[in-house]
C-alpha cells in the first residue's frame, strides 16, 4: 500500500463507529455461511466515504485507488473503488484513451476484492458499462463473467454493468445475461437481474420487457419476476405472477 493509501486507510479507521459497524455487518450478511462472511467493517456511512473521496480525489492516484482496494476494511475497499471512477471519469474528460484502458484493466483485475453487493453496483456501471458502451465489441466479457459459477460477483458485475447500456437504449446484453440466469441458485443474481429488466421498462425498452415476460414468467425465479414487473399497474402484475408454473 502507497503512503497516500495508508494515509487515507488511517483517517478511516479514526472515523470508526463500533455500532454501526455491527448493524453493517447484519446487513450485508458478514455471518457463518453467509455472502458476506469474513468481511470487516469501520461502520463508516457512504456520505461520508463519498465526502472523503470528494476532498481526496485530486491527490490520488491508481496506485493509491489500487492499495485501498485491497484493505481488509469494506469501507476502505469501498473508497478505492471510488477513487477509482474519478480516474476514470477524468481520463475520459482527457481523452486519454491508455489511462482509460489501464484502468478498465486494473478494475477487471480487482473485481475479487469487490465482494458484496454494493461495491459492484456502485462501480460496475461507472467503469466497465461506461468502457463498453464506446467499445460493443468488448462485450463479450459480459458473457464471459456471467459464465463464472464460482464467482458470484463477476456474475452480479455482468448484469449489473448493464446498467448503461440500458441507459443508451442497448437492450440485447441485459436480455441475453437475464436469460442465461432463469436457473440460476442466488438470490442476489435474481434481484440484481430483475432490477435491470425494470431499468431496461423504464428507459425504452417497455415491449422488450414484455416480450421477456411473455416467453419466460412461468420459468424466471420469484425474485427475479417481482423486481422486473414492481413499476406495472396491480392488475397486469398479478398476471405475470400467476403465469409462474409452481404458483
Amino acid at each position: 500500500m502507497t503512503e497516500k493509501a495508508k494515509e487515507i486507510e488511517e483517517a478511516m479507521i479514526q472515523m470508526a463507529d463500533e455500532k454501526q459497524a455491527a448493524h453493517l455487518m447484519r446487513f450485508f450478511k458478514c455471518g457463518p455461511g453467509e455472502y458476506g462472511y469474513g468481511d470487516r467493517f469501520l461502520g463508516i456511512r457512504v456520505p461520508h466515504t463519498r465526502s472523503l473521496v470528494k476532498e481526496c480525489r485530486n491527490l490520488v492516484g491508481i496506485e493509491d485507488a489500487v492499495g485501498l482496494v485491497k484493505s481488509e476494511w469494506h469501507e476502505v475497499r469501498l473508497a478505492g473503488f471510488l477513487f477509482l471512477i474519478e480516474l476514470f471519469k477524468k481520463a475520459v474528460k482527457a481523452k486519454d484513451i491508455q489511462t482509460k484502458e489501464k484502468i478498465v484493466n486494473i478494475y477487471i483485475d480487482l473485481i475479487p476484492y469487490g465482494n458484496n453487493w454494493d461495491l459492484v453496483d456502485l462501480v460496475a456501471p461507472k467503469i466497465l458499462g461506461d468502457y463498453l458502451v464506446i467499445h460493443p465489441e468488448k462485450r463479450k466479457i459480459l458473457d464471459d463473467f456471467s459464465a463464472m459459477s464460482d464467482s458470484l460477483w463477476h456474475q452480479r458485475v455482468a448484469i449489473v454493468a448493464t446498467w448503461t447500456l440500458i441507459c443508451h437504449g442497448i437492450y440485447d446484453d441485459v436480455i441475453r445475461i437475464s436469460k442465461g440466469y432463469l436457473n440460476h441458485s442466488h438470490d442476489l443474481i435474481h434481484k440484481a437481474s430483475g432490477w435491470m429488466l425494470r431499468e431496461m421498462g423504464k428507459r425504452g425498452g417497455e415491449k422488450e420487457l414484455r416480450d421477456f415476460l411473455d416467453k419466460y414468467a412461468t420459468s424466471m425465479p420469484r425474485t427475479m419476476l417481482r423486481y422486473s414487473i414492481e413499476r406495472f399497474p396491480e392488475q397486469e402484475r398479478q398476471y405475470y405472477l400467476k403465469l409462474r408454473k409452481d404458483d
